[in-house]
């Protein structure tokens, strides 16, 4: 399996850099909080973009880590998912690792094809009768699409977050599978892993 090594990945690089330019920008702030000539709001402000920056920054580390190890279509993958994002065309597909999840899928047609990003992004081209449910995957195989996945139990009344996202928590809630989600109203890029929801930016992992 050609998996990337996560201490090889030069995300991990980046993060580190980050990390340090808020260590040092922190470091600088405590230097002058005496200074009543100096504002620190706007300091803060920058702080806080930093913050977000290296958030995103280590939740695509992160994914790579957790979806190379079991995909060998992980280019693929993330190219499909950077090209449907750009085109705001909503998809959730959803990666099985160590436990098995066809118990909690429902209603899925079967696929049968080895994973390229060309076919994905047919598949949930708006209007293609695939389009509306959840892909599964399994190592290099798109193994059914249009799929209904479980609903997050613990945040179902969060109004923010659509039935793609709900539906790729709920999964990662009850399987330790990995799950990519692409919103059709912003084109924002996330991937769901042990119940939790994380941002991620396509450019950092597509180099």
């Amino acid at each position: 399996m050609n998996q990337i090594r996560c201490d090889e990945s030069p995300m991990k690089e980046q993060l580190k850099k980050h990390i340090q330019e808020i260590s040092d920008a922190l470091h600088h702030s405590l230097q002058i909080i005496d200074n009543e000539n100096h504002c620190m709001l706007s300091d803060l402000e920058a702080i806080q973009e930093r913050f977000r920056r290296v958030e995103s920054i280590a939740a695509s580390f992160y994914m790579q880590c957790y979806l190379s190890a079991f995909s060998i279509q992980y280019l693929d993958l993330s190219i499909a998912v950077d090209h449907l994002s750009k085109r705001r065309h909503g998809a959730l597909i959803v990666i099985q690792r160590n436990d098995p999840i066809g118990e909690h899928l429902h209603n899925g047609i079967q696929v049968g094809a080895k994973v390229s990003y060309s076919l994905l992004e047919s598949i949930f081209y708006p209007g293609n009768p695939l389009h509306d449910g959840a892909v599964f995957i399994s190592y290099d195989q798109i193994v059914s699409a249009a799929n209904v996945l479980p609903l997050s139990a613990t945040i179902v009344e969060n109004k923010k977050l659509g039935t793609r996202h709900r539906a790729a928590i709920g999964i990662t809630e009850r399987t330790d599978a990995l799950a990519l989600v692409v919103s059709e109203e912003t084109g924002q890029t996330s991937f769901a892993y042990q119940g939790q929801l994380h941002p991620i930016i396509m450019s950092d992992i597509i180099v």
